[in-house]
């Protein structure tokens, strides 16, 4: 019994380690979104670390439109980063789950 528990802990911890490496890689994936237009461009790590801004002159000259050009575009790279992490995550954690009774829910 003690022999199992040791293992599951070790188990545990390597799963871990394997989540933190994973977080650390997607560091550097990068995920590049852009206006309809093309006039804005948004590259974001999916770790949601905004790398850069691309701004087409053209919206520099209507603070208001900027500002909604740069909400829509931040929120779905910010989105489709959301989904890449998260997807990166549970997979690495699936597989380093023990089989715990009642952790049916991580599956």
């Amino acid at each position: 019994m003690f022999g199992d528990m040791m293992g599951m802990m070790n188990k545990l911890q390597e799963a871990q380690k394997k989540v933190e490496a994973t977080k650390e890689r997607l560091n550097t994936v990068l995920i590049d979104e852009t206006s309809n237009d093309n006039k804005l461009k948004v590259t974001i790590t999916a770790n949601r670390t905004i790398k850069s801004i691309s701004i087409d002159d053209e919206l520099l000259e209507d603070k208001e439109m900027l500002e909604d050009y740069l909400l829509l575009t931040l929120n779905k790279a910010i989105e489709r980063a959301t989904t890449v992490n998260e997807t990166e995550i549970a997979a690495v954690a699936k597989e380093g789950m023990p089989n715990i009774p009642g952790m049916d829910m991580f599956k």
